[in-house]
């Protein structure tokens, strides 16, 4: 399974299935924002607010494909402030339920990696619930832990939950700016 990267126009044909993934995510119990049970109305929303931040080159956004469904989304989130033009932000990493143990959590990681290399970035940085499955594919993939913060996001229960805050070092192949 391969990931493409959506524009404004794609992620606009996408945002249904996109919100069905983000639904399936959080129900699944992923911290990713969000509290569950999330509305899909909500859910479509989100992601129909993120298509300017993507025509703006604020936010870059991939999606998985399993038979023209998507089951897999990762994005990365750029500053806009002159001193962190090196830096990107790894956001909203999200595999269905149905496709995981797959290793598709692990190619959007790389591809995202790869992009951001790309882009002329060399730090990228993130953060996810402490003790989630998704500490054991950041741990593996050499991201590096900061640090934790306590109580810093509620998991989708409402429960009060740590957060492990993550970076990376990459070696850009193209000057950020």
């Amino acid at each position: 399974m391969s990931a493409s990267r959506l524009d404004e126009a794609q992620l606009a044909e996408c945002v249904e299935e996109l919100a069905g993934l983000l639904v399936n995510t959080v129900d699944g119990g992923a911290s990713i924002g969000f509290l569950a049970p999330l509305d899909r109305a909500a859910a479509v929303a989100w992601w129909t607010e993120r298509a300017a931040a993507v025509t703006a080159g604020q936010l870059a956004v991939w999606a998985a494909f399993d038979d023209h469904r998507v089951v897999g989304t990762v994005s990365l989130a750029f500053p806009d402030k002159p001193n962190s033009r090196h830096r990107a932000e790894l956001v909203k990493l999200m595999v269905h339920r149905s496709a995981r143990g797959r290793g598709l959590g692990r190619t959007l990681l790389g591809v995202a990696e790869e992009a951001a290399a790309a882009a002329g970035i060399t730090l990228l940085h993130l953060d996810t619930e402490t003790d989630s499955p998704a500490e054991r594919l950041y741990d593996s993939a050499g991201w590096v832990r900061a640090g934790v913060i306590p109580d810093y996001a509620a998991d989708p229960g409402g429960k009060l939950r740590p957060t492990t805050l993550y970076y990376k070092r990459l070696t850009a192949t193209a000057p950020a700016g």
